[in-house]
């Protein structure tokens, strides 16, 4: 028994009741008080679509589709390069590891990149966080996804920076799991926005 324990190490103990660790019990529980967060916000501008002020442009008059598809491309294949990490550290590989981190942090800067060019040439048009409840709605809400986005970027680096320093192995790849969860909500909260907002005409 001992040396099971052992071989999970200390990022796999722990486990609650329901038979699940307790930090992926506490990332679970956070994500679903996201989902409410998100859910409000997507459920405001839905509610001020198509009863936007007299404020222009509205939203929709300066979307470039192609071009937020393209970001959205890139968040969406950073999802799959997540998975490839934590199938690298649970094979003990941390050489990919490292690539895969890479990857993911890599993505999700080109993501973050297309955003803030998008913000600003919004804002050469006219559109901006208060023109109007169009705009006061739609920067609210992707502006706090591009936040969670760049706080997972922020937590992968440091992952990234622990691998480097040799502090982590397939016993911690529970850290990984974990990262993952959040990463991967973030890609799920974004092919709804982006279908929401940008895709569904008012």
């Amino acid at each position: 028994m001992e040396h099971a324990a052992a071989a999970h190490g200390p990022a796999e103990q722990h486990a609650t009741s329901t038979g699940l660790n307790n930090r992926k019990v506490l990332m679970w529980a956070f994500l679903a008080s996201d989902c409410m967060f998100f859910g409000a916000l997507i459920g405001s501008y839905l509610v001020y679509r198509g009863k936007w002020e007299c404020a222009h442009p509205i939203p929709t008059e300066v979307f470039d589709i192609p071009y937020t598809s393209v970001s959205a491309f890139a968040l969406l294949m950073s999802s799959l390069a997540m998975v490839l990490a934590l199938s690298a550290i649970q094979h003990n590989d941390i050489r990919r590891l490292k690539i895969w981190l890479l990857t993911v942090a890599s993505l999700g800067l080109i993501f973050i990149g297309g955003q803030i060019f998008e913000f600003t040439s919004f804002g050469e048009e006219g559109l901006n966080l208060s023109t109007g409840t169009g705009g006061t709605t739609f920067f609210t809400l992707t502006g706090f996804h591009g936040t969670h986005v760049s706080l997972g970027i922020a937590w992968l680096l440091s992952l990234y920076i622990l691998a480097r320093r040799g502090k982590l192995s397939s016993a911690r790849s529970l850290d990984i799991e974990i990262a993952g969860l959040y990463w991967h909500f973030v890609d799920i909260v974004w092919i709804i926005i982006f279908t929401v907002v940008y895709l569904i005409p008012v």
